[in-house]
């Protein structure tokens, strides 16, 4: 069930939250990591799930650190349709989170950002 709520101004708080616990797991290989999707609008309604897409140096090296991810709550989910992406998601049966990862680099990058 997708619910699309007004904004909520504890997204930016909810998103900076997430990336400091995500950049604290992970090693060097993480360059910067945004918020994007619709919670990252300010005053437009979304679906309350906070979408962010992470810049690594290489995808093999996130890869091996799905452990860390996994111990934060999220899935791995590989590629899950979209490749050179890397996918995660959080939060079930009520999804909270999703963190999509790219290669420094690749087009997808701009494309998520430009939404916002």
């Amino acid at each position: 069930m997708i619910i699309i709520s007004a904004y909520n101004p504890d997204w930016p708080r909810e998103f900076e939250q997430a990336a400091k616990h995500i950049r604290s797991v992970l090693d060097d290989s993480m360059l910067t990591i945004h918020h994007i999707g619709s919670t990252s609008v300010p005053g437009l309604a979304a679906k309350s799930i906070i979408d962010m897409l992470m810049e690594v140096k290489d995808l093999e090296r996130l890869d091996q650190q799905n452990l860390a991810m996994e111990k934060l709550g999220y899935e791995v989910m590989g590629e899950y349709g979209i490749a050179g992406r890397r996918y995660f998601r959080k939060g079930h049966p009520l999804r909270t989170h999703h963190l999509h990862a790219f290669a420094s680099g690749d087009s997808n990058i701009l494309r998520h950002i430009a939404f916002r």
